[in-house]
């Protein structure tokens, strides 16, 4: 993406990130497709790490398998946890609990995941 397709893609991203319920996660990946951005999940962490939009809800995007990105212990980790579990989002050692991930297609819906 070049120039004003950038912008969109950003601004997609962040519509996509906004859209993600209060007590509920998405991943990077996840984001992307709600973007219409489906395997950029990259360009998705590019930009939260340059994020300074203090209301952007950056703390319910977690990695594919459910677990906080940033190392353990860092700020940046204790912060997502913290924010995580004042929306009633329960994470032990660095992972959400109890949350399904969503189907990335609709065969997967149907037939669960494929393997």
């Amino acid at each position: 993406m070049a120039g004003d397709d950038t912008n969109d893609g950003a601004r997609r991203i962040h519509a996509a990130i906004r859209a993600v319920p209060p007590g509920e996660v998405a991943g990077y990946g996840e984001i992307a497709r709600r973007a219409g951005l489906p395997g950029r999940a990259r360009l998705v962490a590019r930009l939260l790490s340059t994020n300074d939009d203090p209301n952007l809800p950056w703390h319910r995007v977690l990695r594919s398998d459910g677990r906080i990105a940033f190392p353990a212990g860092s700020d940046g980790f204790v912060e997502q946890t913290a924010r995580l579990r004042a929306e009633g989002v329960e994470v032990v050692h660095g992972r959400v609990v109890g949350r399904t991930p969503r189907p990335r297609s609709l065969d997967e819906a149907l037939w669960g995941p494929p393997g």
